[in-house]
């Protein structure tokens, strides 16, 4: 929320780093410009038939709620429109980059033509979010789009380089660790929305008890937290019984059992940057790290599914290895 309006920063390219640059009335501004854009959300989504969070846009009254001005939050907001808009560009090199793929193997194309799509619209959830100031739900659909993102840039990759892959070629562990794999995606899934549902938690502690106050917001947080700590045990026993396995399957040599260790080494991190904010305060660098850990743990796991199933996913005319292994 460090800039009230989207995408530009109290309405400039680049944002101020005093207050004393802005108008007296700046809160009044943006409260009256977010009430406009959130009258227009509200119509979209009575058009499709989200009534009731249409109306619980329309009644929640903290919406228009403007903050103090904070230089800091200000320029954090900014860098990541920044990072964000440069991720857009890329996401747009690579699908025209793509093109060249579109008589090989137009699957390439295509998504990278959809993550394209993807990027610009979590661009226009990313305003949502903005407009309606941290609305309970939105942070974690921003959230899930941005994983849906990494994985289909990763499959756009894997399907690009599909002629340099070698093959696992033990069949029946294959099947074996598909299920595993995908057990670990749907938890890492379940952690990452009940982490969001926990950052949000933190959104409303914060209002009512202040910064003043940080050391005491994870007490303050209930039961959601408790259950999101809870389950970090469960990622991690599960990760280190599906590394094993791989590693049981293919090998200390194999390029699958060095990508299972990774996600171990990943999922440790992980749950010390979460073991920092729970017994520190919360504190900021904390935050963007378990986030960031997250979506690479993920990325990862779907890395290694596509890995494991390549024989069945990729065209057969693609790689002779391929070929080879699909025919038996």
């Amino acid at each position: 929320m460090g800039c009230p309006d989207w995408p530009k920063c109290f309405g400039n390219w680049v944002p101020p780093t005093e207050a004393n640059q802005l108008p007296a009335n700046y809160k009044e501004v943006y409260a009256q410009q977010r009430a406009e854009k959130n009258q227009r959300l509200v119509g979209y989504l009575k058009v499709f038939n989200f009534t009731d969070l249409a109306h619980q846009i329309q009644e929640d009254k903290s919406i228009l709620e403007e903050a103090d001005f904070n230089a800091g939050k200000t320029w954090t907001e900014y860098v990541n429109r920044l990072i964000g808009a440069i991720i857009g560009l890329l996401i747009f090199a690579t699908f025209l980059a793509s093109l060249s793929y579109r008589k090989v193997d137009p699957v390439v194309t295509l998504v990278a033509f959809a993550s394209f799509i993807t990027v610009g619209f979590q661009g226009w959830i990313g305003s949502i979010v903005v407009s309606t100031n941290l609305l309970s739900g939105m942070i974690t659909l921003h959230m899930l789009l941005a994983l849906l993102l990494v994985c289909m840039l990763i499959y756009v990759v894997f399907r690009a380089q599909a002629a340099n892959h070698t093959q696992e070629r033990d069949k029946q562990g294959v099947l074996h660790l598909n299920g595993w794999i995908i057990s670990l995606l749907l938890i890492t899934l379940t952690q990452v929305v009940l982490g969001t549902q926990v950052r949000e938690s933190v959104n409303e502690v914060a209002r009512a008890m202040g910064e003043s106050q940080r050391e005491d917001w994870i007490g303050a947080l209930g039961g959601i937290f408790t259950v999101h700590r809870s389950i970090s045990l469960v990622v991690l026993v599960a990760h280190v019984v599906v590394a094993g396995l791989i590693y049981q399957r293919f090998g200390k040599t194999g390029n699958l059992t060095r990508w299972g260790l990774v996600l171990v080494v990943i999922i440790g991190l992980e749950i010390l940057s979460g073991v920092i904010m729970a017994y520190f305060g919360i504190p900021r660098f904390a935050q963007p790290l378990h986030l960031l850990l997250a979506t690479v743990a993920f990325g990862v796991q779907f890395y290694i599914l596509l890995r494991l199933n390549q024989a069945r996913l990729l065209p057969k005319h693609l790689s002779a290895e391929i070929q080879e292994y699909a025919s038996y």
